[in-house]
């Protein structure tokens, strides 16, 4: 084997390390998700995420007429009782977006009757 061979191995090893370092270092680009598909977020999308497998990064896109509804994070209590409490986290642009968490993610809309109509999700990330 000649001189050079070993100095290539050298570099393609360096830059073999560089491009894992790079990997680790940029940030994860999740899966993005349209609730209610073309209908959007409204009424009766409970069963909406039974089909997927979410992963910690993935993006839910919730599009609503904003004058009508909202989206509001909440916990399992407020998800299953319909309230949200005082420091939930609550979005009305029409068109939000929200990475979702390892764990339990639960979304209610607050309007009068919504989320008694249907108008909840939980979604289970991995």
């Amino acid at each position: 084997m000649g001189q050079g061979s070993g100095s290539a191995k050298s570099r393609l090893v360096v830059w073999a390390a560089i491009l894992g370092l790079w990997a680790l270092a940029r940030p994860a680009i999740g899966a993005v998700y349209y609730v209610g598909g073309s209908g959007g977020w409204t009424f009766n999308v409970r069963s909406w995420p039974e089909d997927k497998a979410f992963k910690a990064g993935d993006v839910l896109v919730f599009n609503y007429l904003n004058a009508w509804h909202n989206v509001v994070e909440v916990d399992k209590n407020g998800y299953d009782n319909c309230i949200s409490p005082r420091d939930a986290k609550v979005y009305q642009s029409g068109r939000d977006e929200i990475t979702l968490n390892k764990g339990h993610n639960y979304f209610i809309c607050t309007a009068l009757g919504h989320c008694q109509s249907g108008m909840k999700i939980h979604v289970l990330v991995d």
